[in-house]
């Protein structure tokens, strides 16, 4: 195999690791993650639809940002 998929795999590990750790210690303090104005609630006597609009701009944002300043780093 490529080295390249070795540190793919290293790398999204290591982002899986973070984010559950962040839940795990900070779960608590980010209930308004998923609740923010603009995130559709469609709720019916049968039917219940729910999609994370502004919850999924935003951290499509912070993404974003976290790849610029890894860029620019490196």
């Amino acid at each position: 195999m490529d080295n390249q998929v070795g540190k793919l795999l290293i790398s999204i590990g290591a982002g899986i690791l973070i984010i559950g750790v962040v839940i795990y210690f900070f779960g608590g303090s980010l209930k308004w993650l998923g609740h923010l104005p603009g995130d559709i609630r469609i709720e019916k006597k049968n039917f219940s639809f729910y999609f994370p609009l502004t919850t999924l701009i935003l951290l499509n944002v912070i993404v974003f940002l976290l790849f610029r300043i890894w860029k620019w780093l490196n």
